[in-house]
């Protein structure tokens, strides 16, 4: 599999277009993240580097096709003296696949601050690697994501919030040491940002099989982080119906500090053919 750096490089077109690359990929449709991801850098690349992305909120319209490149067109919304704005539309055969806004924020302003406090897990070392699991290493998305070291949390060590309908928690990080650039570690939080967060519908439900896929997706980065620093992702999903679920995620780094949250809703349909695996691809069916 292509690591991250590879997958997140783009060739510029125009002034404002840019082309996504195409990687081998075990998935038939492509992963949400990876849209999501290679559209933030898009953006990215047609702002200053005074200004850091602080949100970006995105829909999937159509399933991506991982055989093709995706372009990306950049619409310069605004230029402001605090804040950016961007919009970003990812096409393949002349539709558009996904679009997302994306704000950035001059940094130095002064205001309030607090956050939340990080739940108590065990650490990432006390966990076994999700590789060393057999089905899960042999799953699509577990081979997809094999660069990733990633650790669920059970959820028998793990004390619950009452009152949440649906909690799961899940140490990350990439697994090679990544370059110092901040930008690559936003880009590459917002590729990670779509793994596993619509799997925390799924924990009221054992053993009903669904299709998965996202919908619509929305993420704030808080604070400084390293995407190859252990990250834990606090996941709960307040409510599901109408073959929908929300969830929610909070992310700390290994210090505690909350570091950013996210937003998504995805397609969570009963798979009448209870033999078929999950389907979740990270992009809408």
């Amino acid at each position: 599999m292509a690591g991250i750096e590879e997958i997140l490089e783009l060739e510029r077109l125009e002034r404002d277009m840019f082309r996504g690359s195409v990687h081998p990929t075990v998935l038939q449709r492509t992963f949400g993240g990876q849209v999501a991801g290679q559209a933030l850098v898009s953006a990215v690349r047609t702002v200053d580097a005074a200004f850091s992305v602080h949100s970006l909120h995105g829909y999937f319209l159509r399933p991506g096709n991982p055989t093709i490149p995706t372009v990306f067109l950049v619409d310069r919304v605004r230029d402001g003296r605090s804040f950016v704005t961007r919009r970003v539309t990812g096409i393949q055969d002349g539709e558009a696949i996904f679009t997302m806004s994306a704000s950035f924020h001059a940094d130095g302003d002064e205001g309030i601050e607090h956050e939340d406090r990080m739940p108590k897990v065990p650490a990432p070392a006390e966990l076994p690697d999700a590789q060393a699991d057999e089905v899960l290493a042999a799953s699509e998305l577990y081979r997809e994501w094999k660069n990733w070291d990633l650790r669920i949390v059970p959820a028998e060590e793990t004390a619950k919030v009452p009152g949440l309908a649906a909690q799961q928690r899940v140490w990350m990080r990439y697994r090679e040491q990544l370059p110092d650039d901040p930008i690559l570690h936003i880009c590459t939080l917002a590729y990670l940002s779509d793994m596993t967060l619509l799997g925390a519908a799924k924990v009221p439900h054992p053993g009903v099989v669904t299709q998965t896929a996202s919908l619509d997706h929305a993420m704030w980065f808080l604070r400084p982080f390293r995407a190859d620093g252990w990250l834990l992702y606090d996941q709960t999903s307040p409510s599901a119906g109408f073959g929908r679920a929300l969830t929610q995620g909070r992310m700390f780094d290994a210090d505690g500090n909350m570091v950013a949250a996210v937003v998504q809703e995805g397609l969570q349909r009963i798979q009448r053919d209870q033999s078929r695996r999950d389907i979740e691809t990270g992009n809408m069916a």
